[in-house]
Order: structure tokens, then sequence, then C-alpha cells
């Protein structure tokens, strides 16, 4: 058991935003981790980005999915109640444009049953491609954003960081300063893939997010350096595919951590790694 203010988690896995959809599909592993975070939603329903959306590469997983969701109206109204029977922490991950969208999502969820909020700043598929900026990569944003959430709700929350062309300890302490109760890293790296036949990218937005294991020595050093700049809990997030991984994480600074990609590839992995650990956490 794992307590970190109001929320207990009943071991430290939990499964990551964009990576088992909304957790209804398959309960019984969801019911067994320490919580799960659901799809990104958005305050306005979104498509997503053009196919192709995924690209295997060396060690990871390219995506460019796009935060593809129905909106935090029908989420609310159709999706959440099948999901407030599930027997572990439902934390609910909110993206938007700017931190008004943020504090909008933050304000409509604040009177269901969900555990926590990840307030995610880090996806980079929602990256402004004029100027390559999101909202994770400025310190000033990331303070208005989650002190913005922090004025429309008592839930607890975790604010998801990127490490793209960013000092991650800078946004922490922005974190901080402004009242999350914990901060996840790393999201995925930048990423781009060409077909070297055609000479096309293959992702169908050009550019997506790299995950897998061959991001974890970087999402390692990142929780270890943080770690060291900021006293406030860490989920550890990034090429956790088995037992030992999650391990290292631990070493590196970490409470609690996130499975991502490896759920794409195997949705019971999440089992697999805690079966893995035994007793041993």
């Amino acid at each position: 058991m794992i307590k970190i203010k109001n929320l207990t988690f009943k071991n430290p896995i939990i499964l990551a935003s964009g990576t088992f959809g909304f957790g209804d599909k398959f309960i019984e592993v969801a019911n067994k981790m320490g919580g799960i975070v659901t799809k990104g939603i958005t305050l306005k329903p979104r498509a997503g980005n053009p196919v192709p959306r995924i690209c295997e590469t060396p060690a990871g997983i390219l995506n460019s999915v796009g935060l593809e969701n129905p909106g935090v109206d029908k989420f609310k109204k159709d999706t959440l109640p099948k999901l407030n029977s599930l027997k572990t922490n439902l934390i609910v991950n909110i993206a938007g444009n700017s931190p008004s969208d943020y504090e909008k999502l933050a304000e409509t969820l604040q009177d269901t049953k969900i555990d926590a909020l990840e307030i995610n700043v880090s996806c980079p598929n929602i990256t402004d491609k004029s100027n390559f900026q999101m909202i994770g990569q400025n310190s000033k944003l990331v303070y208005q954003v989650v002190s913005n959430v922090r004025k429309k709700t008592k839930k607890f929350l975790i604010t998801k960081l990127t490490a793209n062309f960013i000092d991650p300890a800078l946004t922490a302490q922005a974190s901080v300063d402004a009242g999350t109760d914990a901060i996840c890293l790393i999201n995925t790296l930048y990423g781009v893939a060409f077909d070297a036949k055609t000479g096309k990218p293959i992702l169908g937005s050009i550019t997506g997010g790299l995950s897998g294991p061959a991001i974890k020595p970087f999402a390692l050093y990142c929780v270890w350096y943080v770690a060291s700049k900021v006293k406030i809990p860490i989920i550890g997030c990034g090429g956790i595919v088995n037992a030992n991984d999650v391990k290292e994480h631990l070493l590196a600074g970490s409470k609690l951590v996130e499975v991502g990609s490896a759920n794409l590839r195997n949705p019971y992995a999440g089992l697999e790694i805690l079966k893995g650990l035994g007793g041993q956490i």
C-alpha cells in the first residue's frame, strides 16, 4: 500500500493515459492496479490526427493519435458512469490549448466521483506546429494551468510534465508552487520517421511521440534529477515493460509508476509486471 495525501494505492502500478482506453474493456486488469488514467479528455470532441498514427521503431513506438476523445460533456454523461464501479483509483487525464481550457475541465469534473486529475501539459501531439511549443515547455504557463485547476477543484492533482527541450526541474517546481500533489515524468519524446523507399513521413501528422524501452534511461535520469530538486511525490513513466523496470524507477526516486506502451502490445502487461514484483514492493 502506498498512501499520498488522501489517496491509497494498493500497489505502485498505474496504467498510463492513452494506452488502456477508459479502463472498461479489461476490468479484471484495471481493478488489480494501483490506479488507471483515462485517455486524455478535452473540452470539445477531437477526431485525432490523420492516419497512420502508429509506427514501430527499434525498442519503441512512435504514436500520433492526437488525443481523440468524445469531449468532456459526453465523457461525463456516457462514459464516466460505467467507470464508477472500478475498484481502483480512477484518474482522468485532462488536456487543453490554454489555461482556461484546463480550468473549465476541472470545474466540470469537480462534482464527479473520480479520485484524481492528471493535468496533461506534455502531449507532443497537440504541439503548435508553427513554433513546436507545448504548454509544458513554459514554466510560467505550467504554473498558470495548475493554479487555475487548483482553484476549481479539491481533487488530487498530478501534473504530467515533458522533458522535450526543457529543464523538467523548472516546470516541476512551477507545478509544486501552483499546488499540484504529485508530478509524472516523463511523457513521450518528439520523434519522426520516414519511409526510405518513398521518401515520405510514415505518420499522417509527420511528427509523433516516442515511447517504450528506448526512452527508459532518459526517463530514469529525469526522475532522478527532478527528485533531487523538489520534495513532492514523483510518478515515473517511460520504458516500463517488466518488474525490474519498475524497481529502477523506484530506485531513481519514483513513488509510483505508470505503465504505458507495454499495454498497447499486451493489455495484460500490468498484471504480468505485478506478478513479477511479487511481494518485493
